[in-house]
């Protein structure tokens, strides 16, 4: 039942290239760094990665994507990463954008063996009539678009079915996190992380600070150990390495 790993570099050792990652964290919140940066040492390329955003220039996902080890993204949000623009006009990259409420219950749903469910969200729209630019050819062209979705009326409102995400691995960050894997997520970064974690088939967490079983009660728990399979201890350093993403202040 001890699931802690001696480092982040053993813990993402296996990743083979070409596979399916979902990464919790919502812009620079919660966002599995040390996780990152040490895939970005393994040297896995061809990634397909779920997550909410693909990072910023320098941090997050953007060190990988940076690199050219991003194959594919399924997320929300592509602001804020010049490089990610880049690539996806320039036909580097596959991008399949999602409403972000559908993008979170996708997640949840596919961690929980829900294969499918229907939602009115992008009803009227190319999500659900198809035709959004999935890659681009280097021409600028549009070289794959999205498929059409199946609908379906209830109660006189049409709905668009939209499947479950369920991926090879998941990358999360948690506060607290006891051996067994049972994990605990501060304020914003109870974001994607509780959700990523489910969808994934081998989940590791990097936790700022590592208890023992029975340390947590039942009750703060926010993700059983039944959705991790591993955990990796940051060290005081790595747990306050930070960055906010963008500072508003008062002049």
């Amino acid at each position: 039942m001890n699931k802690v790993s001696a480092s982040a570099e053993e813990a993402v050792a296996d990743i083979p290239d070409g596979a399916s990652l979902a990464v919790g964290g919502f812009g620079l919140s919660g966002v599995p760094e040390v996780l990152i940066r040490a895939l970005y040492e393994q040297g896995a390329t061809g990634l397909r990665v779920v997550s909410n955003n693909c990072g910023v220039d320098g941090r997050g996902l953007g060190v990988l994507l940076a690199a050219g080890r991003i194959a594919r993204v399924t997320g929300s949000y592509v602001g804020e990463n010049k490089e990610f623009a880049r690539q996806y006009l320039s036909g580097e990259l596959e991008v399949e954008l999602v409403p972000q409420g559908t993008l979170a219950e996708r997640l949840r749903a596919g961690g929980a063996g829900i294969p499918a469910f229907y939602t009115p969200a992008g009803i009227g729209t190319q999500v659900a009539k198809g035709g959004l630019p999935w890659r681009h050819a280097p021409d600028g062209s549009v070289a794959l678009a999205s498929p059409a979705k199946e609908t379906r009326d209830f109660h006189g409102r049409t709905h668009v079915l939209e499947h479950g995400i369920t991926t090879d691995y998941a990358l999360v960050r948690a506060w607290r996190g006891d051996r067994h894997g049972n994990l605990v997520f501060r304020r914003a970064a109870a974001n994607f992380n509780p959700l990523a974690a489910m969808a994934g088939r081998i989940t590791v967490a990097e936790v700022e600070e590592l208890v023992e079983p029975g340390e947590l009660s039942p009750d703060e728990v926010q993700l059983p150990g039944v959705f991790v399979q591993r955990v990796v201890e940051l060290t005081p350093t790595q747990a306050a390495d930070k960055r906010i993403e963008k500072r508003t202040v008062r002049a």
